[in-house]
């Protein structure tokens, strides 16, 4: 019998003035959030700090990962308006930092990187002192969509490896574990951006194999450690296989130390862009 959901992964409904008028901006400008779509444990508190994850060109992805709640299907047409909605959105928000990430889009030829530069360019454009983290898929591998990145220049430049090798196949059936490392790698080595990648921790591994995926990310140059608690969306999802306790996060930490990371979040409740502005 499955472990029923520890208290302290948890949290009250909240919905307050502040929290409607983050959703009245989305709505107004027709846009996702990761926060909705993925079913994120911290939307209401990232709400009521005047902040949500962006989630640009739509809300279905080319990819069926096992523990995603976003859904897989015919992709749809861009919004070449996006970008600049995005833009005015952050600006309505007063955001001093804000989080881009979006589904795969394997059917796009440049995986979206080009809309990725553009959504960096209407915000600076709006907002030049507004920081631009970026959460993207690995575009395929392709070098030249890791260029057009580049050259947009984001504050942050975050792709999730999400798991260790070894329930990597599984939970990531069309992905690669040495490609997610490369396009970490391709980011250092080609430009000053700083790197970031997260893990979700519940789908079997150990702490040895953890320790193996933390030794991957340095030695890949990623800078940004972020992890946290598996928490199945429904049950046609991957069943968690253990819910961590707090003091093992602990260990979590120190092990990151250990491992060389610069900055980390790491906690039950952590999510890849939880509380990202903190630790610039």
């Amino acid at each position: 019998m499955r472990e029923r959901l520890p208290a302290y992964l948890k949290r009250p409904i909240i919905d307050t003035e502040k929290t409607r008028t983050v959703r009245k901006i989305l709505k107004t400008n027709c846009l996702n959030t990761v926060c909705e779509n993925a079913r994120c444990p911290n939307k209401n508190e990232c709400y009521t700090k005047n902040t949500a994850t962006f989630l640009i060109m739509g809300n279905v992805c080319t990819r069926n990962c096992r523990y995603c709640n976003i859904s897989c299907s015919k992709p749809e047409l861009l919004d070449v308006n996006e970008p600049l909605h995005v833009a005015k959105a952050v600006k309505e928000l007063g955001l001093k930092y804000t989080v881009i990430t979006s589904v795969t889009r394997d059917d796009l030829p440049d995986g979206g990187a080009e809309h990725f530069a553009n959504c960096i360019y209407e915000i600076k454009k709006l907002t030049p002192d507004v920081k631009v983290e970026i959460l993207t898929p690995d575009f395929k591998g392709d070098e030249s969509a890791l260029n057009t990145i580049i050259k947009a220049h984001p504050d942050v430049f975050n792709h999730n490896i999400e798991t260790v090798r070894a329930v990597f196949k599984t939970a990531r059936p069309q992905a690669d574990y040495e490609r997610s490392l490369a396009v970490l790698k391709y980011i250092k080595n080609n430009s000053n951006i700083l790197t970031k990648s997260g893990l979700m921790i519940g789908l079997g591994e150990t702490f040895e194999q953890i320790a193996e995926t933390f030794n991957d990310l340095t030695n890949a140059g990623c800078d940004i450690l972020t992890i946290g608690q598996y928490i199945q969306p429904s049950k046609a999802h991957l069943s968690v296989e253990k819910y961590y306790k707090p003091e093992e996060y602990e260990i979590l930490k120190d092990m990151a130390k250990a491992a060389g990371f610069k900055h980390y979040q790491i906690g039950p409740l952590v999510r890849s862009s939880y509380r990202a502005a903190e630790i610039m």
